[in-house]
């Protein structure tokens, strides 16, 4: 397992998969660590996934400092990861709250992205956010299913206060909620680091406006890939995360919840090999 330094003098862990040209992957949770992102859906067979566990979770040090959790300070890790890989450019993909660590990284080193790949990812750091609107829209989408009915009123619940997570929710994050879908979610207390999660958004982590007036000047093309039953985010915000970049479109994946690559992932693998196609990342 690769290690590299972070500026600050902590150790962090990467995951190398698969082989091909080299595809950066930030994970998201907020904090949790990259192995629930599995091989993304075969992505491996085409790919060589650089898959980063993020400081404090998975095989990364815990930093000295806790505030170097929040996502705008995790900006100089992605970039000491590309400097560690020797690329001048890179192809990179983030999930979920890695979205918003993503999209930090390409309004601060825009010349440093080749593409960009946004998977089902909740666009905080451009000042938007899920409504619980949103996600009860979502979730009636699956009135037929049979867990619906005990799990809806702890969904209700669960938006009314946070506090009240109940796992009976779940289904409603997995476009199919079967063994694979309960094995990935039986994992995620272990894998995930909820006080640094609690710091990653903190104050001061976004500055919409500053990030929208820096992506505008991102000419590296974008991909915004949304899940047909999430909830967070729901296709038509990805939409509008799609639009604060001069050359991004959006699609989105029939069935899916909040992990595509998991609902059906030869169409997952397909869209994003598609994307990536013509996307070479040139050395150092």
């Amino acid at each position: 397992m690769p290690t590299f330094t972070a500026p600050d003098g902590t150790r962090l862990a990467l995951h190398v998969r698969g082989e091909g040209p080299p595809l950066v992957v930030l994970p998201g949770g907020p904090m949790r660590a990259s192995a629930y992102l599995g091989d993304l859906g075969g992505l491996t067979d085409r790919r060589r996934l650089h898959l980063l566990d993020l400081r404090g979770t998975g095989d990364s040090e815990v930093p000295a400092d806790p505030a170097t959790y929040r996502c705008d300070r995790l900006v100089d890790d992605v970039e000491a990861l590309r400097r560690h890989l020797g690329l001048e450019r890179m192809d990179l993909l983030a999930h979920s709250a890695g979205g918003s660590l993503a999209m930090l990284y390409a309004a601060r080193h825009p010349e440093r992205v080749a593409r960009l790949v946004l998977v089902t990812a909740i666009p905080w750091a451009l000042g938007c956010r899920p409504t619980a609107e949103d996600r009860l829209a979502a979730a009636r989408l699956r009135r037929g299913e049979p867990w619906f009915a005990g799990a809806f009123p702890a969904f209700e619940a669960w938006l009314r206060d946070p506090a009240e997570y109940d796992p009976v929710v779940s289904p409603f994050f997995h476009g199919r909620w079967d063994a694979a879908a309960r094995a990935h979610d039986a994992a995620a207390d272990e894998q995930c680091n909820d006080a640094a999660a609690e710091v990653y958004g903190s104050e001061g982590a976004y500055d919409p406006p500053a990030t929208r007036a820096a992506l505008a000047r991102c000419t590296a093309p974008v991909l915004v890939l949304a899940g047909a039953l999430d909830g967070g985010p729901r296709p038509d915000l990805a939409r509008r995360a799609a639009e604060a970049f001069p050359d991004a479109r959006s699609v989105v994946q029939p069935g899916a919840g909040h992990y595509p690559w998991l609902d059906d992932p030869e169409w997952f693998s397909a869209q994003v090999d598609a994307f990536l196609a013509g996307a070479a990342a040139p050395r150092e």
